[in-house]
């Protein structure tokens, strides 16, 4: 995949899954936002099935309106019958998941190892 398609992440692949990597360490203002929208769209990109981890290694801190955009790709890959499962999640943007009770609708793994084992089975 071509640098110029993706800016705001890092894209991958382990077998079958994509893995999208946020380069970012603070995720805040709404372009950044649009433009991550624009690239996890265009990797999704109506593919059935599809297998997408996103690894939140290296970001520190996110804005709310982040949750928003993590609800559409979740219905987006959902909608397509496919996996979304997150990983390396700081345990300070953990704690916003549990407060809004995100972390029981998503699949949220230590670490990428532990959600690519969670994908087979």
């Amino acid at each position: 995949m071509t640098a110029d398609l993706y800016r705001k992440i890092e894209v991958s692949k382990n077998d079958v899954v994509n893995i999208a990597t946020f380069k970012d360490s603070k995720i805040l203002d709404e372009g950044a936002l649009d433009e991550l929208n624009v690239e996890l769209v265009r990797l999704i990109n109506d593919r059935a099935g599809i297998e997408l981890l996103l690894d939140f290694h290296n970001v520190e801190f996110m804005s709310s309106a982040m949750l928003g955009l993590l609800g559409k790709i979740h219905r987006k890959v959902g909608g397509l019958k496919g996996k979304l499962k997150m990983c390396s999640i700081r345990p300070q943007i953990y704690e916003v998941f549990k407060l809004t009770n995100l972390n029981k609708l998503f699949s949220i793994h230590k670490d990428e190892a532990e959600a690519l084992a969670a994908f087979a089975k």
